[in-house]
């Protein structure tokens, strides 16, 4: 019997648009922001109420981002998470927000509907872990529930994404499947306190940043990562919860429930 993950019912019929945190907006983050407003303006025209975003990010444009993130030469010394926020909300018309610090901000407390971390190193992975661990529960208006955290993490040239639930999730009887209702996290599917990040720092220049990423890992990424939640939100269920890149033998791997 094949095992499924049915998709809160929330995230099918929502009272609002779906509250989404983007953590982190460089070489994945500039792509997920853009493939969201894709599936907001698709998800509206099937009558869903679509999805509000929050980009979180502290850090600025630099010569190095050109090329390989969604930036222009205009946009040097810009705060990236207003920048791509901006651009978002003028060709789609709109009102998403944008906050230039780290998540969580100081003071933040509360959470989305779906987190998505696009961050470059594991111990901003465990910081997040810890908040929305800490704080899963608070609210009671949906608006401020949390169902889902999707990271995408990459190297050189191979990457995952893992779509996992803090909490178990309420599943529906079925006689055709096994239902799933707990999906681990990307912390605790790997050992992030091991992961060595010698070459996970800023790059000087673009010819560096290529050395130490392909030119399209973020953006194929991205696009598998979004078509993930895509299918989350519109199938009512999935039958895994992630996904391996290699770019370099060109294959795609899902990770099984």
């Amino acid at each position: 019997m094949k095992k499924v993950h049915f998709t809160h019912n929330y995230l099918l019929n929502p009272y609002h648009p779906l509250t989404v945190y983007v953590i982190g907006a460089g070489g994945t983050g500039s792509q997920v922001v853009t493939a969201l407003a894709r599936i907001d303006c698709s998800l509206r025209t099937l009558g869903h109420k679509g999805l509000h975003v929050t980009v979180f990010d502290d850090d600025i444009v630099t010569p190095a981002n050109l090329g390989r993130q969604l930036f222009t030469p205009m946009e040097i010394g810009c705060n990236k998470a207003d920048v791509l926020v901006t651009r978002v909300n003028r060709f789609f018309g709109l009102g998403w927000d944008s906050k230039p610090c780290r998540y969580p901000s100081k003071g933040a407390d509360d959470t989305a509907n779906i987190i998505i971390s696009c961050v470059d190193n594991a111990k901003a992975r465990i910081k997040i872990g810890k908040n929305l661990r800490t704080y899963h529960n608070i609210g009671g208006d949906d608006e401020k529930d949390f169902f889902y955290w999707i990271d995408f993490g990459n190297t050189a040239d191979t990457g995952q994404v893992v779509l996992g639930t803090i909490k178990e999730l309420e599943q529906p009887k079925s006689k055709e499947s096994k239902p799933v209702g707990k999906l681990p996290c990307i912390d605790e599917l790997f050992d992030l306190l091991s992961v060595n990040e010698k070459d996970s720092g800023p790059s000087c220049s673009l010819a560096e940043a290529l050395e130490k990423q392909d030119l399209f890992i973020n953006s194929t990424l991205a696009n598998l990562g979004c078509n993930l939640l895509w299918n989350l939100i519109t199938s009512g269920g999935i039958e895994f919860n992630g996904l391996f890149l290699n770019l370099r033998n060109m294959k795609v791997n899902p990770i099984n429930l």
